[in-house]
């Protein structure tokens, strides 16, 4: 019997095996997250390399860097400054400034960081998290329609909660979530 993958993954670290299943794709990246760091969640500057080779996807390169946080040890902190900026200083970095909607801009250290490094916003894309968590009453809208003023739009997105992911909720009827969220939502 032949079976058709229209999609595979292969990691750097695990030449010439290959993955067809996003969630050992996503086990394998935390087993070797845990490998890298010694099980202690530390953050490591060494890159997990993974490529998707799909005919439904495009050539790029995506770089997912740990989100500036704040509370947490102050060397943490600087390291992931250092390293979020490492990146996004190159002049062909594409940056896509991660914030969620349910807190002030004003005070997103994604948008704070990129508007130093891209001031014109001609490299930068926002992206709106968790605007399905806004308190009852407040939008996006004003966000989304520009107040923040990047050379791109704003993108809003619903991502699936912790509860969604314990309970396996696939990408699929999450996204079909999302659009039944953004078709119902009153703005």
């Amino acid at each position: 019997m032949y079976v058709c993958v229209s999609f595979y993954s292969e990691f750097m670290h695990l030449p010439r095996k290959r993955f067809t299943d996003f969630a050992a794709v996503r086990q394998e990246i935390s087993d070797e997250t845990d490998r890298e760091t010694g099980r202690t969640k530390a953050i490591s500057s060494v890159p997990i390399h993974l490529s998707i080779y799909s005919p439904n996807v495009v050539n790029l390169a995506l770089i997912d860097l740990p989100g500036l946080t704040k509370g947490q040890a102050e060397s943490i902190v600087e390291d992931i400054e250092n390293m979020v900026r490492g990146f996004i200083e190159k002049p062909n970095c594409i940056i896509m400034a991660i914030s969620p909607a349910n807190q002030d801009l004003a005070t997103s250290d994604a948008i704070k960081i990129s508007c130093e490094v891209d001031p014109k916003g001609e490299r930068t894309f926002g992206v709106l998290t968790k605007i399905d968590l806004m308190d009852q009453g407040t939008n996006a809208v004003d966000i989304l329609e520009g107040r923040y003023r990047l050379q791109f739009p704003w993108i809003g997105v619903v991502n699936r909660s912790q509860a969604d992911i314990n309970k396996s909720v696939d990408m699929i009827a999450a996204r079909r979530r999302e659009r039944e969220y953004f078709a119902n939502s009153p703005e």
